[in-house]
């Protein structure tokens, strides 16, 4: 099975057996792949030239985090996604993720064949391509759908549930790709009446939201000191 031939990645995790099991299977699929078990060692191999990072979180003396807050620092790695592989799931780890320029979060143990889907799709997405409305009222991006009649998202065929305010969120989002939205014009347009709404509860509602997104979590980007917006390619 060939996907995104040449494409070239690079895993950083200080379990040299998952890098391995990682390297194998990717390189199954047309892959080209290098791996590195620390930060450090991550740093010193022209990060500039890889087309997708995988990074576990906790690693010894630098974690996945700190790498990926020096990789972004990195003249042509701006753009490159970043994908975390780890037990850290909480909220707040998922938030400090994202605001550093994540794509997408895979919880360990992994499956296989989960990480080589969202690598396709986070290659496939930071080459780019728009958001499309039919005349059904459906507005799609990809494998996203949300369906502004029924309000109703999906992913992939299959039903995600949010919430109303997330829907109300993601549809003002998706529906001006590109378009930065403060947290207090978010405030405005979806907690009109809501007082008790402060903007650290943007941040968090935002986390909720990317978390359901699954594959689709690394198009909504928060632009910091300004607010969000949903891009059809993985650039910071």
């Amino acid at each position: 099975m060939i996907m995104d031939s040449k494409a070239r990645i690079l895993v950083v995790d200080d379990e040299l057996d998952i890098c391995e099991i990682l390297k194998f299977n990717l390189e199954n699929c047309g892959y080209e792949v290098d791996i590195a078990t620390s930060g450090e060692e991550a740093l010193s191999m022209q990060p500039g030239r890889y087309n997708l990072f995988l990074f576990d979180v906790m690693m010894d003396d630098m974690s996945g985090f700190s790498l990926a807050a020096n990789i972004r620092k990195l003249q042509g790695c701006t753009s490159t996604p970043i994908i975390f592989i780890t037990a850290r799931t909480g909220e707040n780890d998922l938030l400090t993720g994202f605001n550093l320029g994540a794509d997408d979060y895979i919880c360990k143990p992994f499956r296989v064949s989960e990480v080589l889907a969202r690598v396709k799709v986070a290659l496939r997405r930071s080459q780019g391509a728009a958001p499309h409305v039919s005349g059904a009222g459906i507005l799609s991006f990809g494998d996203l759908e949300l369906n502004t009649e029924t309000k109703r998202a999906s992913v992939s065929g299959v039903d995600v549930a949010l919430t109303k305010k997330e829907f109300e969120v993601l549809h003002m989002l998706l529906g001006k790709p590109g378009k930065v939205f403060s947290r207090e014009e978010i405030l405005t347009r979806v907690w009109p009446d809501d007082v008790n709404v402060l903007e650290r509860s943007i941040d968090v509602n935002m986390t909720r939201l990317r978390k359901k997104l699954g594959i689709y979590a690394g198009n909504v980007v928060s632009r910091s000191g300004y607010g969000y917006c949903f891009v059809t390619e993985t650039k910071e």
